[in-house]
């Protein structure tokens, strides 16, 4: 009887894990304001990213605003590979990065775990 226990509690570890790391999960999209010929965002670093997508309009000037509030060291960069981006978060500082948006597409950014991801969408 415990082994049977044991196995569906097992079982039901499995299936959390899977899903935590692999499943769809609703991610937050939010469109940056244009002003005086700059769009800018905050994006807030606290257990993750918030928002987690980024919408740019091509060509125009764009900086994402990053405050990490989480103390986890995981959180303690963000990385933009497409971009050659590899910036670190102070706690309880506001990061400023540039992002070239003269080309469109979608350009993903990580913590430096490549554990917590982002994505840029330039329009």
């Amino acid at each position: 009887m415990i082994r049977i226990i044991v196995l569906i509690i097992g079982l039901i570890l499995i299936g959390f894990i899977v899903w935590w790391f692999f499943g769809k999960h609703e991610t937050q999209t939010e469109s940056a304001a244009i002003t005086n010929d700059q769009q800018d965002i905050n994006v807030l670093v606290k257990g993750g990213y918030s928002p987690e997508q980024v919408v740019l309009k091509q060509g125009v000037l764009a900086q994402l605003h990053f405050k990490r509030t989480d103390p986890s060291s995981c959180l303690d960069h963000v990385v933009f590979p497409d971009f050659g981006i590899n910036q670190a978060l102070p706690e309880n500082e506001t990061q400023t990065i540039q992002i070239d948006t003269s080309e469109a597409g979608e350009y993903e950014w990580a913590c430096g775990m490549n554990m917590f991801h982002g994505k840029v969408i330039i329009k």
